[in-house]
């Protein structure tokens, strides 16, 4: 008994070394994205390049192998078993790939997100395309390492989505594809159709800012463990539970792009603000999956945020901050507007009808690239091809269409599927909260705290502790199902657009 309580011990002072250089690593990452000026790129990849090779080290070394040796299935602590077992899997996946190969990927992740910058800048994809050939070509070789049973893509889909395979996505997509279609062709046949301009003009940032903050702390999002910045493309990141950082982009000419990107960051940012205390510092102290993590930020971007109830209670504290121009508008009609269908080129600009549709567009590119069925090269033309297919629309710049997302530039493939999978999680996450508690009266009255507590309950408390599919499972008894998304969409937009 002595000996276990000793490499435990032991055994969490190997994790606070390792925890050291993770956060040290995502803190030169979120200066990257932020902050860091243009010249100091090139030092800046070495260190992060410095760092992840000794966390990949430390992951994968025999002091590792001993601990998870000694205590797997020994130790009387559930929390220490769950993170021996969380190590293996982080221990066999790494030591596949060589310290060499990992740290060199790890600074071309960071080369090519800068490069990402000026292209889309430049409207340039021919300045991106050798980095992103290499990021295809390290993920092959590293699905390779890993290994799977029917598509090469799963053992990518696997780091982000644990438990989802291809074989599930490519029945459940084309489903949600054809209701989606059939709900936007009978809303593009409406005669009653919501008018958007009322929202365009001048909008002053700070005043944006200003509101989305106070939506931000009703939302229970602690400033104290966290911060908002500006970047290009918007995220949430989390340095430990009480470091979690949010960014936003403003457009003054549509305030919509940072009132809603802001509110989907704090989604993301509350999930990991609100893991247990007692998995800090911990390889489990984050969220299960990426799609969980969608469901949380999409649940309060949509189901709350767009919500007609949010407005009954929020419009007047938004023309407290709003223009003169939005001052006069009737707030049904204001409520129509910001929830209008209308197909974009900008995935983070799109409406919650055919959001999905950009993730298939995504998912079915990068899929056919690590297959080897495409070539980087011709992605662009593909690109615009699937998106006249999808949504009846062609980018007239690259800026606006393959260049647009920071995912693949930062060799994130196997990402693009959590954002879709993340909308039908959030649609069934909420059918099962309405059923204990009314949650439109709540979102009526500003009182988000018991469905905050209803998710850190259910969800946020047990970061890595358990896997994405056992939550969908514990929480709604059954698996992913698409229905209620559609279910959802169809009674919302029938009543926006009069169907």
């Amino acid at each position: 008994m002595e000996n276990t309580y000793l490499n435990e011990k032991d055994f969490k002072l190997l994790l606070n070394e390792l925890n050291a250089y993770r956060e040290t690593l995502t803190l030169a990452q979120w200066d990257m994205r932020t902050k860091i000026p243009r010249k100091a790129v090139a030092q800046r990849t070495e260190v992060v390049g410095f760092l992840a090779d000794k966390q990949h080290q430390l992951e994968t070394s025999e002091k590792m192998k001993f601990f998870i040796d000694v205590l797997k299935d020994k130790t009387e602590d559930p929390i220490i078993q769950k993170i021996v077992e969380e190590c293996e899997e982080n221990y066999e996946r790494n030591r596949k790939i060589p310290n060499n190969e990992y740290k060199d990927y790890v600074m071309l992740q960071s080369k090519s997100e800068a490069i990402w910058q000026e292209a889309r800048e430049k409207d340039d994809f021919s300045l991106f395309q050798p980095y992103l050939e290499e990021l295809v070509d390290y993920n092959k070789r590293f699905a390779d390492y890993w290994g799977y049973e029917d598509n090469v893509y799963d053992a990518l889909l696997h780091t982000y989505e644990p438990g989802m395979t291809t074989k599930t996505l490519d029945n459940v997509f084309p489903k949600l594809r054809d209701s989606l279609s059939k709900l936007v062709d009978r809303i593009q046949r409406s005669t009653d159709k919501p008018d958007a301009t009322i929202l365009k003009g001048h909008f002053p940032k700070e005043n944006q800012k200003s509101f989305t903050i106070e939506i931000l702390r009703q939302m229970g999002y602690d400033f104290e463990s966290g911060r908002l910045d500006d970047t290009i493309h918007p995220f949430a990141i989390s340095l430990n539970l009480n470091d979690v950082r949010i960014t936003t982009r403003y457009d003054e000419e549509d305030f919509r792009m940072a009132v809603f990107g802001t509110i989907h960051e704090g989604g993301h940012a509350l999930y990991e603000q609100n893991i247990s205390k007692k998995l800090a510092n911990t390889p489990l102290a984050t969220g299960t999956s990426m799609g969980i993590h969608e469901s949380q930020s999409l649940f309060w971007e949509n189901f709350v945020g767009r919500s007609k109830d949010f407005w009954a209670n929020h419009f007047e504290l938004f023309k407290s901050y709003a223009p003169k121009h939005l001052q006069t508008i009737d707030r049904n009609d204001f409520y129509r507007a910001i929830n209008e269908v209308k197909p974009s080129l900008i995935r983070i600009e799109a409406d919650e009808l055919t959001y999905s549709l950009h993730i298939m567009i995504r998912y079915e590119l990068e899929k056919a690239l690590i297959n080897g069925e495409i070539k980087v090269k011709d992605l662009p033309r593909l690109w615009n091809e699937k998106m006249v297919d999808y949504l009846g629309i062609e980018p007239p710049t690259d800026r606006e269409g393959v260049l647009q997302d920071i995912h693949w530039a930062g060799g994130d493939f196997g990402y693009f599927p959590s954002y879709a999978l993340g909308y039908m999680y959030a649609a069934q996450f909420n059918h099962f909260l309405s059923r204990e508690m009314n949650v439109g009266e709540l979102i009526a009255e500003g009182n988000f705290t018991k469905i905050g507590q209803w998710m850190t309950d259910n969800i946020h408390q047990y970061g890595k502790t358990k896997k994405p599919l056992e939550i969908i499972k514990n929480v709604t008894n059954e698996p992913l199902n698409q229905k209620y998304l559609i279910d959802y969409l169809t009674t919302k937009y029938t009543d926006i657009y009069n169907l």
